[in-house]
């Protein structure tokens, strides 16, 4: 059919007006989003520790949220699933370390040379040798042991973090979670544990580190879920102060930092102090929740599967003040993913989407104390563990700047690497690979005890290019805010890009719940495993 020239003007109109009336309203939606995040980063809510009034307040807040969005309840008590913790807290005023040689004693201060890792099983005192066993590692995969003709049967083990750096990421990541080194530890009979950063590699300042010491720490009540091992004592040495270990031992500390900076093997020997542990240990229990709401799927088969939604709740809570402020908000650290979280819910909800397989939506509770609370809801999950077919974790994403690139953790492991590529290519947005994976972030937040279900699972980052102003913010925000009381709402965050990333964020979710099959674990994944 021929247009007349008027009818193609008033179509050339029709067609601007429809435009624009499909554009999303970024800066709008961004305010929304901000909102959320304002009230659970609010200093009324004192960062939302596990146990906390404050913590109780925002999971009450989510709950009002998800049943605003829609949601129906897939908790055991409508939205919650209640979380029971065994508490263990220092108490340094009964605790102390020395190193012996000889005839010479250093006893050391506590936070200023080192701190205790305390557990729940109480109090302990140690005199035990030490050998430095390098990354602390036993990779059988490739065929690398740290520990291989060194005699650690009774003693400290002192290792730095990190790992080879031709061993891939995903291996190297995996053996450096808590689990698997303590594992790895208790075979060879180690009595205790000394852990020491690569100074490069540190993405906080031993003050922040340190300060954060006298945190309780907590350990899941049911043992079934908990499941994991311990060393009578553990403890993080100062970098600053390492040196003292290696005195008399024919090496330097200084030689071992050469040796991973360069990326050569690292030494192992034993050492020539004695250490001489004694912690005292404060215990408690506590309660919290998961809080648990699912949009039903259409689909009368598929509806049984659902894909999960994920992001933490917990903060720090109050702690050592930082230029006289002692709360620690955690407004990016995650009460972003919490806004993110309920602002997808809500567009589902105002788009009338019908995906065929369930969407799932998890504000866990105690990720800060070791993924605990998402770990509890693999073990104990309130929908058919066996149907969960994905899970996509959102923790403290950092929209910081426009979102012009994507990081995603996880992009090459599963088929939900070409999900997100997909979407991110119709909204303009390129995705990129984790650019700093020696930090080993894709098993440091809840997505782990998915992929440990054998889940394929995604996380998130702004991305940028190396070089760039981008690049500093986003450094920057990690040595001055995270896990310090400036992570907070006066912070300068992008709406616009915070409300981008959630659109991309409901396709790729609308994506998988519609797919044919579910997602599948790459063939070369080392994650696979899990699912077998």
């Amino acid at each position: 059919m021929k247009l007349s020239g008027k009818c193609l003007v008033c179509f050339s109109l029709f067609g601007a007006v429809a435009a624009m009336a499909a554009a999303p309203d970024w800066e709008a939606l961004g305010k929304r989003w901000w909102a959320h995040v304002q009230y659970l980063a609010d200093d009324k809510l004192e960062g939302r520790d596990v146990g906390s009034a404050g913590f109780e307040l925002a999971a009450a807040y989510v709950t009002k949220e998800f049943k605003n969005a829609g949601l129906q309840p897939a908790g055991v008590d409508g939205f919650s699933q209640p979380v029971h913790f065994k508490v263990a807290q220092t108490d340094e005023s009964q605790s102390s370390i020395s190193l012996a040689m000889e005839t010479k004693t250093q006893e050391l201060q506590l936070g200023e040379d080192a701190f205790f890792v305390p557990h729940a099983d109480g109090n302990a005192a140690i005199s035990a040798p030490a050998v430095f066993a390098g990354y602390g590692l036993s990779v059988p995969e490739q065929n690398y042991d740290d520990f291989a003709g060194l005699d650690a049967k009774g003693k400290f083990v002192i290792y730095i973090s990190g790992g080879p750096g031709n061993m891939p990421s995903g291996v190297k990541a995996h053996f450096q979670s808590r689990d698997e080194r303590l594992k790895a530890l208790k075979k060879i009979g180690a009595i205790g544990s000394i852990s020491i950063a690569n100074p490069k590699a540190a993405e906080v300042p031993w003050s922040r580190t340190a300060g954060a010491r006298l945190e309780p720490r907590m350990e899941l009540s049911d043992l079934a879920a908990a499941g994991e091992p311990s060393l009578p004592v553990a403890m993080v040495f100062n970098p600053a102060h390492a040196e003292s270990l290696f005195a008399g031992s024919g090496h330097s500390f200084q030689e071992v930092l050469d040796a991973v900076n360069a990326d050569k093997p690292l030494p192992r020997f034993p050492l020539a102090v004695t250490i001489k542990a004694r912690v005292a240990v404060k215990t408690s229990e506590t309660k919290s929740q998961n809080t648990v709401g699912v949009l039903k799927g259409s689909d009368p088969a598929l509806s049984k599967e659902y894909v999960v939604i994920s992001a933490h709740l917990d903060h720090l809570g109050i702690g050592v003040p930082v230029n006289g402020d002692k709360i620690y908000n955690g407004a990016m650290d995650d009460a972003s993913g919490i806004a993110s979280l309920i602002e997808v819910a809500r567009a589902m909800k105002e788009s009338g989407a019908k995906p065929k397989r369930s969407v799932l939506f998890l504000a866990v509770t105690g990720e800060e104390k070791g993924l605990l609370g998402s770990r509890y809801f693999a073990e104990h999950p309130t929908v058919d563990g066996k149907n969960i077919v994905a899970d996509l974790n959102m923790d403290m994403y950092l929209p910081l700047f426009p979102l012009k690139y994507l990081e995603v953790q996880g992009l090459g492991e599963s088929s939900l690497g070409d999900d997100i590529r997909t979407v991110c290519e119709s909204a303009g947005v390129q995705v990129q690979a984790d650019k700093q994976p020696d930090h080993n972030r894709f098993i440091r937040s809840d997505q782990y005890s998915f992929i440990r279900k054998g889940v394929p699972s995604l996380a998130f980052k702004f991305g940028w290019l190396p070089g760039t102003p981008e690049e500093k913010k986003f450094n920057d925000w990690y040595k001055e805010r995270y896990h310090g009381p400036a992570d907070d709402v006066n912070q300068p965050v992008d709406l616009v890009g915070a409300a981008q990333f959630n659109a991309i964020l409901e396709k790729l979710a609308l994506r998988a719940a519609d797919a044919g099959q579910r997602p599948q674990w790459k063939a070369d994944s080392f994650f696979r495993r899990f699912a077998q």
